[in-house]
């Protein structure tokens, strides 16, 4: 009975040891109410770390994230607005760090890109088609005159004997 409660404390002991890494990642960040807490979450949730891959500061662990989180943090605590933490931010790191970016020549260029690409394919294709018809056209054309070519010429030969032959008589 001793050995089984032994061995309980100690698979707990070893599980608190675990475990006591995985609650110091956490952030311990105290808000005054829960409308801050709530603008926290859906700033950090909004910005995008500018080393990651496509993540947001809420989520990466890069080093920058985490300045910009705590940026944030002050910020809201001084009590900033929304639009105030997001224009320092932008202002600081450029457009890339706001999932929303506002439309201007640069965004509009990258969404219209693709368009326009697309566009100017369809009209390349369109226009090899145009000269594959005239191609194809002029080809059968010549066709026909090498096939009438030889068919007239003799019919000129056989008009010249059947005048020789006239003028004969």
């Amino acid at each position: 009975m001793k050995a089984v409660a032994i061995k309980t404390v100690c698979w707990l002991f070893t599980l608190l040891l675990f475990s006591l890494p995985l609650q110091a990642t956490e952030e311990a960040l105290r808000f005054e109410n829960e409308t801050q807490r709530q603008l926290y979450q859906e700033l950090t949730a909004e910005l995008r770390c500018p080393q990651c891959q496509n993540q947001n500061i809420a989520d990466s662990n890069a080093v920058v994230s985490v300045d910009m989180r705590q940026k944030t943090y002050d910020m809201i605590m001084q009590g900033s607005s929304r639009d105030d933490v997001l224009d320092y931010m932008i202002n600081r790191y450029g457009n890339f760090v706001h999932y929303q970016p506002p439309v201007n020549r640069y965004t509009l260029l990258l969404w219209l890109a693709p368009l326009l690409m697309l566009l100017a394919l369809f009209g390349l294709q369109l226009q090899r088609r145009r000269q594959q018809a005239v191609t194809d056209e002029d080809e059968h054309s010549a066709e026909q005159q090498a096939e009438t070519a030889p068919s007239e010429q003799l019919d000129a030969e056989l008009d010249k004997l059947i005048e020789q032959y006239r003028s004969k008589k």
